[in-house]
């Protein structure tokens, strides 16, 4: 099983179909929030199961603020992360995944790539396919494969068609 893993893409579709286009065939899509318009508009464009939560801009759009989900025998808790403080850390994410019982904790906002991975517990973040923040402003995307051993496996992948559109 192949997800694709992204967020903050705050209205620039473009960038979401670009992505889509990069990265190729996938089995699910989730959007960790900060979509801001398009939200039917990505999911028509996905080709898959689409898993989409709200974002502290995604003012008019009716998603849900947070979603837990199951796949492949993994628990999987999406959020954006603006009400768990995420810009000061993720020791509140971490707290609400081991009381919830989640075996993957992914969100948004900081617009920074992210990935911790534990013993018991995944905690990570795309970071932005639109308006990067971390050093060196790079449009990323995270991949999540489950193997046919039922192993997850994530890996940061970067949108190089929005690196030529800004001439990095």
């Amino acid at each position: 099983m192949r997800i694709l893993v992204i967020s903050d893409s705050h209205g620039r579709n473009d960038d979401v179909k670009g992505v889509l286009e990069q990265v190729g065939e996938i089995d699910m899509l989730i959007h960790c929030g900060d979509v801001e318009r398009g939200d039917q508009y990505i999911r028509d464009i996905a080709g898959c199961p689409v898993v989409m939560v709200a974002g502290n801009n995604d003012y008019y759009l009716d998603l849900p603020s947070e979603e837990t989900i199951e796949v492949e025998g993994y628990r999987i808790w999406v959020t954006h992360g603006h009400p768990y403080y995420v810009n000061s850390g993720v020791d509140y994410l971490r707290e609400y995944g081991e009381m919830h019982d989640v075996d993957v904790v992914m969100y948004g906002h900081t617009h920074v790539p992210f990935i911790e991975i534990g013993d018991d517990m995944t905690i990570l973040n795309p970071g932005s396919i639109s308006y990067p923040r971390q050093a060196g402003r790079k449009p990323t995307f995270l991949l999540m494969e489950i193997d046919d051993m039922g192993e997850a496996h994530y890996a940061h992948g970067y949108y190089k068609e929005h690196f030529r559109e800004l001439n990095i």
